[in-house]
């Protein structure tokens, strides 16, 4: 699944991590003023925030997209002399875009958290009649976060064409790495299915399920500075009173909870849908051998293993209710979270209109962040079940003692030894 992808697998992830955090790192540590020494400054600490799309092409973002590029170059040119692999190109400049396109993704809804403020306290001055405004002007204001809204949906149509584009490198490499090892791989029972159509599921699920992680991973170190900074309006928390960065505290605090939560209701449900991929096995085994044998795939025998179908699909529904009234309790919850974290203060008359709306947005980008296992946990748990099928799969060529559920799916002929 990953050494056919990336060159030496468990020292590349490594490697990613470390080099990452060596960036981020040096970018806080005085590499964002180092675009000075090119003529691309910093912005002014006292300087207004620029409103609109004009922010992306301004001299500090100018100088990041710089900064990012000569990082992403220097580790590709490292692991090209190090580990050449066919797939490098695809592997390390294609998923440094990918990070890339979902980092700038994630700036277009920080600008468009900034323009939420003076934007909806012209309304709120205009409603009130403490100010006026002309038509034209609201106009200009709209057609500011049309901007934003067009390039965000530009940069998203692109960057989903080019996410499927790559996870089909991805399937193509396991592809081409298991055809390989065809002769040793081709005796086994359910082959052809792991080769074609595994590879196929996997790759469909980390489409959706990896783009999705690291959209969480960048909209949180986005969006926590402007939660920290919104949190100089708001007064004190709901039975908790007055505490250093309010919001920010109530967003962990409230994630927390419900990844929690949600662990302990569908700890069960990773190994239960294992053990349907093992039943289905033994029943669609005992089906293919009837299909040359006529002692085989008799009715009795047939009837017995779906009933072991029916039971454990039964197990799993049951299973799902539980787990399903926790995930939507807390769903439901989470829409009126913030508002609740926002009553002190506005009973306080601390807040505008404007502000309401950026705390709220900013809110639920960095809570939803935090939630990623929670809004994700049935996509995590087909994914484990069908790596678990491909990891027994590929045992039989690393000759890696497998764990016990891993063998109790190859005993019932997921992936039969060989014959």
């Amino acid at each position: 699944m990953f050494v056919s992808f990336f060159p030496k697998p468990k020292l590349f992830f490594i490697s990613v991590v470390l080099w990452s955090a060596v960036l981020v790192a040096g970018w806080f540590l005085g590499g964002a003023q180092l675009g000075a020494l090119i003529g691309l400054q910093p912005a002014a600490p006292d300087a207004p925030p620029l409103i609109g799309v004009s922010i992306f092409w301004s001299p500090p973002f100018v100088w990041f997209y710089i900064y990012f590029l000569i990082g992403v170059l220097l580790f590709y040119g490292f692991w090209r002399w190090y580990s050449p692999n066919p797939w490098l190109r695809w592997s390390i400049l294609g998923s440094a875009l990918i990070l890339f396109v979902v980092y700038f993704q994630v700036q277009v809804s920080v600008a468009v958290n900034a323009w939420y403020g003076p934007f909806y306290d012209l309304i709120q001055a205009v409603l009130s009649k403490s100010e006026t405004a002309t038509p034209e002007q609201l106009y200009r204001e709209i057609g500011s976060f049309a901007g934003l809204a067009l390039v965000g949906m530009n940069v998203a149509v692109l960057n989903a064409f080019f996410v499927s584009h790559w996870i089909f490198r991805w399937r193509t490499a396991m592809n081409d790495y298991y055809v390989g090892h065809w002769e040793k791989l081709r005796h086994i029972e359910g082959a052809s299915q792991r080769v074609q159509e595994d590879t196929m599921r996997f790759s469909q699920i980390m489409e959706n399920l990896g783009v999705a992680f690291v959209d969480s991973i960048m909209t949180l170190i986005a969006f926590t500075p402007v939660l920290i900074n919104l949190s100089q309006h708001i007064s004190a928390l709901p039975i908790i009173g007055e505490v250093a960065q309010p919001l920010l505290l109530a967003a962990i605090g409230w994630s927390l909870f419900g990844t929690v939560a949600l662990a302990v209701a569908g700890i069960r449900l990773p190994g239960l849908q294992f053990r349907n991929q093992r039943v289905e096995a033994a029943y669609r085994k005992e089906l293919v051998y009837g299909e040359d044998h006529a002692d085989r795939a008799q009715p009795a025998t047939l009837s017995e293993l779906f009933d072991n179908v029916r039971r454990n699909y039964f197990r799993l529904y049951f299973h799902y209710v539980y787990f399903n009234v926790v995930r939507y309790t807390y769903l439901q919850a989470n829409n009126m979270f913030a508002l609740l974290v926002m009553v002190p203060s506005i009973a306080a008359q601390r807040l505008t209109l404007g502000l309401m709306n950026q705390i709220s947005y900013a809110f639920s980008q960095v809570t939803s962040s935090f939630q990623f296992l929670v809004n994700s946990w049935s996509t995590i748990v087909e994914l484990l079940s069908v790596y678990k099928r491909l990891h027994a799969f590929e045992a039989t060529l690393s000759g890696d003692e497998l764990p016990k559920l891993d063998q109790e799916y190859i005993e019932a002929g997921g992936v039969e030894e060989q014959v």
